[in-house]
């Protein structure tokens, strides 16, 4: 039920106008031998969620609360190179009904980014491409068959990324990111299961794979940064959420969201940032409300 649009920005470099640099899908790079680490905190809640195509509300969750800080490391190898992890810890609370809150570490994302070729400087500006490898694997024995309460899902996963970007000579910059995810089984802690009209006399549920596509485009001047983004999320399999039922953890989880933030670069080499984002269409996820608040510290060695 949750958005999975846990799409995390880690920003780094040497100055401060750097500092807010690279994020997992952006047309942007860590310096060679820079560290960046920062905490980014995310409040994002709904009372409304598609239950298929059909929206509604229900009395046994209210208003569904998710919150969660993340801590998150870059470090570019090369100026063509760079690495990134994140960690996030995740709670998440129902203001009504009797379903208990969750909480826990979910996956330790790693993610190598490779800048595959660049125009370089031209009249009009740069035109780059990269690739991105992206794996995570849960870190903690949380349950994921207590949706939408659960933190996740409980799989491992592994992703191909291919991101497109142009930087004009003036301030403005545009993006475009698609991503295929490979999804893991995952083991529940019973012997059966019913989902998409039929019954499973097993506990290891077959995960549906992802296709992500992300398009942005904002302002890049001086110390400010200044991103909108649309993302969309195609789930290629899985089933709708029965009529009054709870959501199932290979449940379709389609959505298209909106977001938008902005980046400031302060003295010393940090980096704060704002941003919120709301989900405009959906399935099977909550019609939820993001905001996120960040701080990051860049590092030349």
């Amino acid at each position: 039920m949750l958005s999975r649009t846990v799409r995390w920005l880690v920003f780094a470099a040497v100055c401060a106008s750097s500092a807010a640099a690279q994020t997992i899908d952006d047309g942007f790079m860590i310096p060679k031998r820079t560290l960046s680490a920062g905490v980014l905190y995310t409040h994002e809640s709904w009372d409304q969620y598609w239950e298929g195509t059909l929206k509604r509300t229900n009395g046994n969750i209210g208003t569904l609360t998710t919150q969660s800080f993340t801590s998150m490391v870059g470090y570019g190898i090369t100026d063509r190179l760079g690495l990134i992890a994140t960690l996030p810890y995740i709670w998440t609370h129902a203001s009504q009904g009797v379903l208990n809150d969750m909480s826990g570490f979910q996956d330790l994302t790693l993610a190598a980014k490779f800048r595959l070729l660049s125009s370089g400087p031209t009249s009009r500006g740069t035109m780059s491409a990269f690739i991105i490898g992206t794996a995570a694997v849960p870190v903690s024995d949380y349950t994921p068959d207590f949706y939408p309460l659960s933190i996740g899902t409980g799989g491992g996963r592994t992703s191909a990324r291919l991101t497109l970007n142009f930087q004009s000579n003036s301030a403005w910059f545009f993006n475009a990111s698609s991503a295929y995810t490979f999804c893991a089984n995952v083991r529940l802690n019973r012997n059966s299961y019913y989902t998409n009209g039929q019954l499973y006399m097993t506990n290891e549920v077959a995960m549906p794979n992802v296709l992500n596509n992300t398009f942005s485009a904002g302002i890049d001047r001086g110390r400010w940064r200044i991103p909108l983004s649309l993302t969309q999320q195609h789930t290629l399999g899985g089933g709708d959420i029965r009529r009054q039922d709870m959501p199932f953890v290979s449940n379709r989880m389609d959505f298209v969201k909106l977001d938008g933030g902005a980046i400031y670069s302060l003295p010393g080499n940090l980096s704060v940032q704002l941003g919120a984002g709301h989900v405009l269409s959906g399935r099977n996820v909550g019609e939820s409300t993001t905001f996120t608040s960040g701080l990051f510290y860049a590092l030349h060695l």
